[in-house]
């Protein structure tokens, strides 16, 4: 099986001189973890929720609200991402995907063919992937409910 037959094709990314704010908003609307950063239509960077909340000041620490969304609204995204993330081709096997997640501890890996952020392949996918594979397999008992996604 190869990443292309069970990666996320519909990938919303930004821009690295979106603003946290830009990116933030995309995570409060959504229940995505990671965003991919492009520099036009080339990978640049990955960005993640636990990125943006370490960049952004902490309201517990006594900054105003208004400091707070200037910092979010002034700060491009390249200033808090991980740069030049590990990425893989559709036309890599899944066990290959699985295995760079599960040693390298990563929670996504884009998908890049031809220099374009073409997918994205996070945890999730892989834990839907083993869920599918274990009812296909009949290794579950009949009438055993999963979460249905």
């Amino acid at each position: 099986m190869l990443v292309r037959d069970f990666m996320t094709t519909e990938v919303t990314a930004l821009q690295e001189t979106d603003s946290l704010l830009d990116a933030r908003m995309v995570f409060v609307r959504s229940n995505f973890r990671h965003v991919p950063v492009l520099r036009g239509k080339q990978l640049v960077g990955v960005v993640t929720e636990h990125d943006v909340k370490q960049f952004a000041p902490s309201l517990m620490s006594g900054v105003r609200a208004e400091q707070y969304n200037q910092v979010l609204e002034t700060t491009p995204i390249s200033r808090a991402m991980t740069r030049d993330p590990v990425m893989v081709r559709p036309d890599q096997l899944v066990f290959e995907a699985a295995t760079t997640l599960y040693t390298r501890r990563l929670g996504c890996l884009p998908v890049v063919e031809n220099g374009e952020l073409v997918g994205i392949v996070t945890t999730t996918d892989m834990l839907r992937l083993l869920v599918r594979m274990i009812r296909e397999q009949g290794l579950v008992a009949e009438g055993t409910s999963a979460p249905s996604s």
